[in-house]
């Protein structure tokens, strides 16, 4: 993202012109003074301007005799201007003064707000072409919200308490919500997670939603219709019994023989329709059958309710028998402490006799047993729980069975009965016919299924397809790559460092949020290194390294800016020898010192030239030109030696 510096303004609380620092575009800009001249609240102002929900800026001198805080950036768009108001006694100031143009000359005075900070975010959001997507779709994780651009402030300021942090690699990432956040966005900013893939996610979750629906949808009218048709069984032999089918008609086990017959049935002449004693053996036999099935299976339930009733005593007996172990184990554990007190050496403390060592061993010996039995406890806590679930269901389809029989029974005794009422024949008779008709017309109208199961293999094929997009397999693969990019170019610029070893490649560790020293077999976290010129060497390198590889991609989010609070802390002051330095008002370097730093300088202004201008170094530190003097991308923006970042004209009395 083209995104440079060009000025940084205060406006005066009590009147006069503002207090302009220029920036050069594509350049190390320097700014070298002395301490309490407000070199570190470069940063904090900065990140004022650019939307921080928390003002940072230093209070006194700066916070007492400013109005409003401004920067003015250079963007593909044009330049903007993006001014904020001293909180005063509040966390932050929401008031904000906008301007965007070609070129800006940014004004003597603002009076008031002409925008708030969240219109100034949404504008730098889309200048960085960040997704609106959220990471994980419906989540109410904060840390998994959508990218912002406020999150990529973490790849571009290191003030002076993290520069040569060993504990800390980015920028407020000392802070959980920073920290979290950051991890949630490493592989956003790395290109391994793209916002064409945070739209898959998201279209896979709506696909989801209505496979499941859809599913649903399809169960429900498959229950319905093996209740249909259980019922459809029924209908066959009241027919029968109602004359409207033939006495001898066998009733068809298969669904599609079953309905023909029903809508044979109700084509038939109901008026000619007579009850025979055949038509009713039909339901008798039928009854007989359903009442036999209907025991079987009272006895099948009785039995699946008694193996439950003993699995649930035997889980409890299992808890029981858990609990004893640990109790015992508990009490055993001393006798460990004991004998590895009795064969300290060189003085044993306790001294047991042979007897009393032999009853300790065999105390070990016996917790060792109890600790074999407890690791096994949980197979055998999960078998019961595999076996009580098995047998839950086994018991619901007996249930199930069950109750289909004596709706059944019921359908058939309470029509068989009516069925003898010949004087109500006719009525009867007509009465079913159009139940039987209305039964048949919802079953056509309902029976799509054939065109749903086709809709949800559909939506299975998509879900597929999506799912091998957003593979996490996949994006861990891409991530590695990726990482292994960034170790590769911050490798190429240790050796130009004064790091303690330059042949060392170092490995961005996300989970940790800092970096791994990779020397042979043997691998370091950054805060088990010693040396703060390690620190330092480590944080410029993967920072360079970062802002290489976002280079390389077209159209990143992240600026190409990088501003660094006194790089060279770690050796500055430093003074030649104790009586020189008495009559020094400024401390002396070491000649080893200057070189060190100067290394750093040499980085910059090396990268720089590689860039061709599309990245922008701010450095903010002690070291004059004797360190970073004569390199060619190095300008020097303001000294401030005798004066500072507020002009002491607007804080000092006049005379």
């Amino acid at each position: 993202m083209y995104f440079q510096l060009r000025q940084l303004i205060l406006w005066p609380r009590r009147g006069g012109e503002p207090r302009i620092v220029k920036f050069e575009p594509g350049m190390v800009n320097v700014i070298s003074g002395a301490s309490k001249t407000g070199k570190s609240s470069v940063i904090p102002i900065i990140d004022y301007c650019l939307g921080s929900e928390r003002c940072a800026i230093p209070v006194g001198v700066i916070r007492e005799n400013c109005s409003w805080f401004g920067v003015l950036i250079d963007t593909v768009e044009g330049q903007k201007l993006l001014a904020r108001r001293e909180p005063g006694e509040l966390k932050s100031s929401g008031e904000m003064f906008f301007l965007e143009a070609p070129e800006i000359d940014p004004p003597s005075e603002i009076q008031s707000k002409n925008q708030n900070v969240e219109y100034v975010k949404a504008v730098l959001n889309r200048l960085a072409g960040l997704s609106n997507l959220q990471f994980e779709p419906g989540t109410e994780d904060r840390f998994k919200f959508r990218p912002s651009f406020r999150d990529l402030m973490a790849f571009l300021f290191q003030p002076q308490n993290v520069v040569a942090n060993p504990d800390v690699m980015f920028f407020k990432a000392d802070t959980t919500e920073h920290r979290e956040k950051l991890k949630t966005i490493f592989p956003y900013v790395l290109g391994v997670v793209s916002p064409e893939l945070l739209q898959a996610r998201h279209e896979l979750d709506r696909i989801q939603r209505i496979l499941r629906r859809k599913e649903s949808e399809l169960r429900a009218r498959q229950d319905s219709g093996a209740t249909w048709q259980r019922e459809g069984f029924a209908w066959v032999r009241l027919a029968i019994e109602y004359g409207l089918l033939p006495s001898d008609t066998t009733v068809p086990l298969d669904w599609p023989s079953t309905v023909d017959l029903l809508r044979a049935a109700l084509r038939s002449d109901f008026r000619s329709a007579t009850p025979s004693l055949a038509s009713m053996d039909v339901i008798m036999s039928r009854l007989a059958v359903l009442r036999a099935a209907e025991s079987q299976l009272g006895i099948d339930l009785s039995h699946s309710r008694q193996r439950l009733h003993e699995l649930r005593r035997l889980d409890e007996s299992s808890d029981t028998y858990g609990d004893g172990l640990r109790i015992q184990r508990a009490r055993l554990g001393l006798s460990t402490w004991i004998r590895d007190l009795s064969t300290a050496q060189p003085a044993a403390v306790l001294e047991p006799s042979e007897a009393g060592r032999a009853r300790i061993d065999q105390l070990c010996e016996t917790l060792e047993g109890i600790e074999l039995r407890l690791r096994s406890h949980p197979n055998v806590a999960e078998s019961l729980g595999r076996e009580t679930l098995r047998q839950r269901e086994a018991t619901d389809g007996v249930l199930g069975e069950l109750a289909g029989v004596r709706q059944e029974i019921r359908t058939l005794e309470g029509k068989s009965e009516e069925a003898r009422k010949v004087t109500t024949r006719g009525e009867e008779v007509s009465r079913f016919l159009g139940r039987l008709q209305e039964a048949l017309r919802l079953y056509e109208a309902a029976d799509t299924s054939s065109g749903l199961s086709g809709e949800i293999a559909d939506l299975k094929a998509q879900v597929s397809r999506l799912a091998a997009f957003v593979s996490e397999h996949e994006i861990s693969r891409r991530l590695e790559n990726a990482l292994g990019s960034v170790q590769d170019i911050s490798s190429r610029l240790i050796p130009q460092l004064d790091g303690e070893w330059p042949d060392a490649p170092i490995r961005l560790i996300i989970q940790d949020l800092t970096v791994k020293v990779i020397r042979g077999t043997r691998d370091d976290y950054l805060w088990e290194i010693g040396s703060g010129a390690n620190w330092l060497a480590y944080h410029v390198a993967l920072t360079l390294a970062l802002q290489g590889y976002f280079l390389r991609m077209p159209h990143h989010p992240v600026p190409a800016l990088l501003i660094y609070d006194q790089p060279s802390q770690v050796y500055f002051p430093a003074r030649r020898t104790a009586a020189v330095a008495a009559s020094e008002s400024d401390p002396k370097w070491k000649h080893e010192d200057i070189v060190a730093v100067r290394k750093v300088f040499s980085l910059f202004n090396h990268v720089i030239g590689r860039t061709d201008g599309r990245m922008q170094i701010i450095v903010l530190d002690h070291a004059d030109e004797e360190v970073w003097g004569q390199l060619e991308n190095v300008h020097l923006v303001e000294e401030w030696r005798g004066k500072g970042l507020v002009p002491s004209t607007w804080y000092q009395s006049p005379q």
